[in-house]
């Protein structure tokens, strides 16, 4: 999958006048591509679209119009981007009680090291993390950045149409779900 160009993005006042349309197209798009596992943790898997929604509403709430400012923020986000042999996902534990929250993050420490996928029995763990460390001594990150990435068989046995499915394995939160066909092809999709 391409990486993003400044020729990619729109200009903040044409971004201004095509918002609501733009917006709504992204939301709809991202609905297939979230997979919650359990009832705490969702997989928000990321493509170029899904990234240069990140990036315009990046450059619209910091006022960013600056050539270099634009670049950074290409360089931070164009990482997330899929290469067509991996998937990429943003990885949440979500609990509305900030006290359960705390209390979580400290007893999932590693969770996002135990994250995995798996097609046509194969099954692989996740990359957890690669641009810095977000967890500490005392508890894991509510948000980590994660990278399948796909041997040949299972990219193989995906273009045949095994099912897809994630889990995490983890003493703190054991969950698993298969993906339903109309999200596994649009993940599938990102391979090339």
């Amino acid at each position: 999958m391409d990486k993003l160009s400044r020729a990619d993005l729109f200009g903040l006042e044409r971004y201004h006048e095509i918002r609501a349309e733009f917006r709504a197209r992204v939301l709809a798009h991202k609905r297939l591509r979230q997979v919650p596992i359990g009832p705490n943790a969702t997989l928000y898997f990321e493509d170029r679209l899904t990234i240069q929604y990140q990036i315009q509403e990046m450059l619209r709430v910091e006022r960013i119009f600056e050539a270099d400012a634009i670049e950074e923020e290409l360089a931070a986000y164009n990482p997330l981007i899929p290469d067509g042999a991996d998937l990429k996902a943003t990885f949440m534990l979500e609990y509305e009680d900030p006290g359960e929250r705390r209390r979580m993050l400290g007893r999932l420490r590693g969770v996002e090291d135990r994250v995995w996928m798996e097609a046509g029995g194969e099954r692989i763990l996740a990359v957890a993390d690669e641009d810095l460390d977000r967890a500490t001594d005392d508890k894991t990150s509510a948000v980590h950045f994660l990278r399948f990435e796909l041997p040949d068989g299972l990219r193989d046995a995906l273009g045949e149409g095994a099912a897809m499915r994630f889990g995490i394995e983890h003493d703190g939160y054991r969950h698993e779900c298969t993906l339903s066909e109309e999200s596994r092809a649009a993940l599938v999709a990102d391979l090339d």
